[in-house]
């Protein structure tokens, strides 16, 4: 095929491929991207998701992106078949693309890496252990004189080390429910953090807190978040639970769902009871506390709800949206509701800021290229229905951002606001003085919006819930808030001890 023609036809794929995004520049050619597979990488045929990712900068190699916030360009292939040794040239016309397709890269010095996306359970799908990747080579790119990249993959992700130490150990746990689930292997995993003196005082037992990391937060974040000491310095000691909250459909936030599975039955009738038999941990509802930020302060908010009887207080941080009525900006029970677009303006994911501003649409597109493991489609995962081919059913059309009210009724099983309202009678008692709720007055996803509906029906359900706004404060707050937790759970435990 000529020059001319190939551009020609590598406009058209790409133009029915992303019609959601804007045109870029002119008609110009891709760089050739060649693909050796070293031998023995892998260890069988692959067949499933290559990515090539690029960057503008050295010293970070951009498997371990994209983020949300200005993606560098990457693109995706199926592919079918891939062996040890195999060598191949990479059709640009069956490229996904973000933010751009392949034909409309920018001209100038980048880097390219590519990932065979080998490990199917990992929430990444660059980072996972096992994953086969090349270096990151750099060229200078002229799409009017197009070169050629070739990229070895020859690595592979190492699985992380998790060694105990004195005060930290690793737990993991095979479910027998979520296995039964997914007709595999699956672990429950956490890193418990053991109080200063535990070893020496073999009679006592110890109140826990359960601590829920938010999206991309994992159990490689353990001892990082264990070294934290605000509940002793609070005159507390007790024992620091860090669950692993990651699934390959994202984050599960122990919600149980059609699916990702019993996570939430999982963590209450498996791994507590484990933990409390293998460390000395008070077996009581009035000594199991939760917190978490973000996507792990829904969690541990939806946990104190749903199991109000093995919790005994929750303390959640700037909370994914507890009422979806204010989904970020979008109501999604309204009619005609649109995740993308609200009288011709676009709609944002995040507030403006000195690292730009996220539109839903750029998001939804950035993580259907990648093809799962998303924040937006890790809602999806947990709230929506399984649909017909085994996907969750998608609460929006991904051209038009248009939102199915049926999905959105589904969702309605979730919804924080709505589960106690519809449930105050039998709930309201049992979580007296266990809700605790602090958010930023401009969080940098609109999350207060949420937080300040469910605030309200709290106050109209007569509920004694602290609903705490920092004033200023946005998505990161302040150091002074965990110091202020640790406070009040030492006032809760003290509380317990008293029998009040």
């Amino acid at each position: 095929m000529r020059t001319g023609e190939r551009r020609f036809t590598q406009r058209l794929l790409a133009i029915a491929s992303l019609a959601i995004l804007p045109a870029f520049a002119a008609f110009a050619d891709p760089p050739t991207i060649e693909i050796q597979v070293a031998p023995e990488v892998l260890k069988a045929p692959f067949s499933g998701k290559l990515y090539v990712l690029t960057t503008t900068r050295a010293g970070r190699d951009p498997m371990h992106g994209p983020g949300w916030f200005n993606p560098p360009p990457f693109f995706a292939w199926d592919v079918r078949g891939v062996e040890n040794g195999q060598t191949f040239t990479l059709d640009p016309g069956q490229a996904a693309g973000h933010p751009m397709p392949l034909v409309d890269l920018p001209a100038g010095r980048r880097g390219f890496q590519a990932v065979l996306s080998v490990n199917d359970w990992d929430r990444s799908v660059t980072t996972g252990p096992g994953n086969a990747h090349s270096q990151t080579v750099f060229i200078e790119h002229d799409p009017e004189n197009p070169g050629r990249v070739k990229l070895e993959i020859a690595k592979t992700v190492r699985e992380p080390e998790f060694n105990d130490t004195e005060r930290v150990r690793y737990v993991r746990l095979k479910s027998t429910l979520l296995s039964s689930f997914h007709k595999r292997d699956v672990y429950l995993q956490a890193a418990v953090g053991l109080p200063e003196g535990y070893h020496e005082e073999a009679g006592r037992r110890y109140p826990t807190m359960y601590e829920i990391p938010g999206f991309g937060g994992n159990l490689r974040m353990a001892r990082w978040m264990l070294g934290r000491n605000e509940y002793g310095a609070a005159g507390l000691d007790l024992v620091h639970v860090f669950l692993d909250p990651e699934c390959p459909l994202g984050h599960h936030v122990f919600a149980d769902s059609a699916n990702n599975g019993p996570w939430g039955a999982a963590l209450t009738t498996e791994l507590i009871p484990h933990l409390e038999k293998t460390f000395r941990l008070i077996p009581e509802t009035g000594a199991r506390y939760l917190t978490g930020h973000s996507s792990g302060g829904w969690s541990s908010l939806w946990l104190q709800v749903a199991y109000p009887d093995v919790f005994g207080g929750t303390w959640s941080t700037s909370p994914d949206p507890v009422d979806f009525h204010a989904f970020q900006l979008v109501d999604i029970y309204a009619d005609g509701a649109n995740m993308y677009e609200q009288d011709g303006a676009p709609i944002a994911v995040s507030r403006p800021s000195a690292r730009g501003q996220i539109f839903t649409r750029a998001m939804s597109h950035m993580e259907d290229t990648l093809g799962r493991g998303g924040q937006l489609q890790s809602f999806e995962a947990v709230f929506s229905p399984r649909g017909a081919d085994g996907q969750p059913k998608k609460l929006w059309d991904r051209k038009t951002g248009a939102v199915d009210p049926q999905v959105a009724r589904a969702w309605e099983a979730y919804d924080i606001a709505l589960v106690l309202e519809r449930n105050w009678s039998l709930l309201g008692p049992k979580l007296k003085g266990k809700l605790h709720i602090i958010c930023g007055d401009a969080d940098t996803f609109w999350l207060e919006r949420a937080v300040l509906r469910l605030r309200d029906t709290l106050e109209r359900l007569g509920s004694d819930a602290s609903v705490v706004m920092i004033p200023g404060a946005d998505h990161g707050l302040p150091p002074t808030v965990q110091q202020q937790i640790a406070r009040e759970v030492a006032a809760a435990f003290a509380a317990y001890q008293a029998g009040e």
